[in-house]
């Protein structure tokens, strides 16, 4: 009992718990993103996300062990692509950039949503104090907002293979939108040059903070303006 008494009490808790919180929440914002395109396709007339399981909440279909260490490192990542198939499409450019949208979208809600919580959270605390239980809830959906502001904003970049560069080739003639799509083969590579050369840390940093802000500014007016009704 002596032995374990001292392992136990050489592990860094606080730390492990901050770990389990920040891993559940890039699960969640990646699994959501990718099932969102799915469903999106699905929708469309593609049923091809739906015959390979990727409609699942199952992380395990959809992670990239390396899109999911970049986005608990750094807040920016992916998961394994949706396979979609744009023949089923009516309009093949059309529906492949609200397919690649659906993702982003799908971010960006459960971003303003954790920023409602968040807001209720804290209000919690002003009144109840701050317990164990209320802690753990502001720091887990402090962390989803975060996460998937930081997510969303990434794959809008109109660059091949991330969602931004779909809605950039539904304006291309049909050429062009071969070859555009065709940097999809090595496009990541030079993504991630220049992210780790950090040519986009400026853009990046400034497009979350303005998207934190109004969501912050404007989550808190709308949850005031129910409580107010509530207590009327």
């Amino acid at each position: 009992m002596g032995v374990v008494s001292q392992l136990s009490n050489g592990i860094d808790w606080s730390g492990m718990g901050a770990m389990v919180l920040r891993i559940a929440a890039v699960l969640l914002c990646l699994v959501v993103h990718e099932v969102f395109h799915g469903l999106a396709a699905y929708r469309l007339g593609d049923p091809t996300a739906k015959l390979n399981h990727r409609l699942s909440l199952n992380p395990l279909r959809h992670l990239d062990p390396f899109g999911l260490l970049m986005m608990a490192t750094v807040g920016f990542g992916w998961a394994k692509p949706v396979p979609v198939d744009p023949r089923y499409f009516k309009n093949p450019k059309g529906g492949m950039a609200i397919t690649a949208l659906a993702g982003p979208a799908s971010n960006f809600v459960m971003a303003y949503l954790s920023a409602l919580v968040c807001s209720g959270v804290i209000a919690a605390m002003a009144v109840k104090g701050e317990t164990a239980g209320l802690s753990i809830a502001l720091e887990f959906f402090r962390l989803l907002l975060l996460l998937n502001i930081g997510l969303g904003i990434f794959n809008l970049i109109p660059f091949p293979p991330l969602d931004g560069s779909k809605v950039v080739a539904m304006f291309l003639p049909d050429r062009a939108y071969l070859r555009w799509m065709q940097l999809e083969r090595y496009g990541m590579f030079l993504l991630m040059l220049v992210l780790w050369m950090g040519w986009l840390d400026g853009f990046l940093d400034t497009a979350r903070t303005g998207v934190l802000n109004w969501m912050l500014e404007h989550s808190l007016f709308v949850y005031n303006g129910v409580l107010d009704l509530l207590l009327r």
